[in-house]
């Protein structure tokens, strides 16, 4: 207890010093006393790969500790604009006996990031894919023999270190593979030092991602030459062209980009509706779990805190001083991301407040992140975690703290916060379709 409370000042600490959401803060303070506790990398590390943990943003540090060990140096920042920034996916699934899951990807969406970000700074990139598990831990052996990590496409839920069930292998996880101890692999994910896992334990893992079964990437190489000025300009067209829209082609659009934080502001007011929230979440249970996936999906799952907006607005003052004959430009849409990503965490914060009336909610989600990222945490433990937070939806039902009058005033509170969110980034994205 004592050290968490020191923690805790420690992240105060560093907002009242930066300005950072709690969320921002809680990442960089962590990854700062992971790496200070961390043992000596293992022998089997391949040479020059020397940086583990996140700052902000999982697969945008993956991309900075490749880099690293390719000898080029970026920070999370410029890693996440490259790969195309930030984006927004907004969908509700509706499944029979089940709470309606709501979903938001606030990440470039849906090409895939390393390669993204790899390609536009000229990293020459091996792909590879293998029909069975041999071949395929045998094509990665030799390149870890050879020195070179592989970015490895995986189904998360049956990495041990999550602590989560096993699941359909639906949704793509890409972590690196770092080098070997002999037939235990060392691997770079969340945490500040290599995660050890057998690899006929990797195997099933890997196997499991059935779109992607055994998909290899790896770095052959130094950057090539790259004009960095032409790699940033064709990134931020990419960010602009994905909130604009299209992005798919097809009638799913309406839920991506501007389009789509329009929708959930129209479905958060829309009391009529089957699809409005005044319906679909009317009930104690799927409010809880609607609340809780705002505030996961806006501040820790497939984001950086603050939807990714903060990040964002980094990258876009980093890129000014890159393309100085729009500097003035990218400050000003920086800004407004920033604003944006302000507005988001209120936002999150807001639901994480709502479900977190019973007092244990943050608690818990604040120990699994620390666990997570110190590496520390035991497959048991997390899972035992996890299952008192789903717990918690029939606790909070029990105590309604609401009730029906105050869950319309928090979806209109919720749906005001979205638009000035939509409304600050419109003006950005105005901005930048002109650099």
């Amino acid at each position: 207890m004592t050290e968490r409370r020191a923690l805790k000042k420690l992240i105060r600490e560093r907002m009242s010093r930066t300005g950072e959401s709690y969320t921002t803060a809680r990442r960089q303070v962590l990854a700062k006393a992971g790496r200070a506790d961390a043992p000596p990398l293992p022998a089997g590390i391949v040479p020059g790969y020397d940086t583990f943990g996140v700052e902000s943003h999982r697969p945008s540090a993956l991309v900075v500790h490749v880099l690293r060990h390719l000898g080029t140096q970026h920070g999370e920042a410029m890693a996440a604009g490259l790969a195309g920034g930030v984006g927004f996916m907004y969908f509700v699934f509706d499944y029979t006996g089940m709470p309606p899951m709501m979903t938001i990807v606030a990440q470039h969406h849906p090409e895939p990031w390393a390669p993204a970000a790899l390609g536009r700074l000229g990293v020459p990139l091996a792909e590879a894919h293998s029909s069975k598990p041999a071949p395929a831990l045998k094509k990665l052996y030799a390149e870890l023999d050879a020195g070179r990590p592989v970015l490895c496409t995986v189904d998360q839920s049956r990495l041990p270190w999550h602590g989560m069930l096993p699941g359909y292998g639906t949704d793509p996880y890409v972590v690196v593979v770092a080098g070997r101890e002999g037939d235990t692999l060392l691997v770079d994910d969340e945490a500040t030092q290599p995660s050890r896992i057998p690899a006929d334990q990797f195997a099933e893992a890997w196997s499991a991602h059935r779109k992607g079964r055994h998909h290899m990437l790896t770095p052959t190489g130094p950057p090539a030459a790259t004009d960095l000025a032409a790699a940033v300009t064709d990134a931020i067209a990419t960010t602009v062209a994905h909130l604009t829209g299209p992005v798919l082609g097809n009638n799913f659009d309406v839920n991506f980009g501007l389009s789509g934080m329009a929708k959930l502001a129209e479905q958060l007011r829309d009391g009529k509706a089957k699809t409005g929230w005044p319906r679909r979440f009317s009930e104690p249970v799927p409010l809880y779990h609607g609340l809780r996936r705002l505030y996961e999906c806006l501040e820790l799952q497939l984001t950086a805190p603050g939807a990714t907006r903060p990040l964002y607005a980094e990258f876009l003052s980093e890129a000014a001083a890159v393309l100085t004959r729009a500097s003035d430009v990218l400050d000003e849409a920086a800004e407004r991301f920033r604003r944006s990503g302000a507005t988001w965490s209120r936002l999150a914060a807001r639901a994480l407040e709502t479900v977190d009336s019973l007092g244990t909610y943050g608690e818990l989600s604040e120990r699994r992140m620390e666990l997570t990222c110190s590496g520390t945490g035991t497959p048991d433990e997390l899972s035992a975690l996890d299952e008192r937070i789903g717990a918690l939806a029939g606790e909070y039902a029990a105590a309604d703290p609401l009730g029906e009058p105050g869950r319309r005033a928090l979806f209109d509170e919720l749906a005001t916060l979205v638009e000035e969110c939509h409304a600050e980034e419109r003006e950005a994205v105005a901005l930048l379709a002109g650099v």
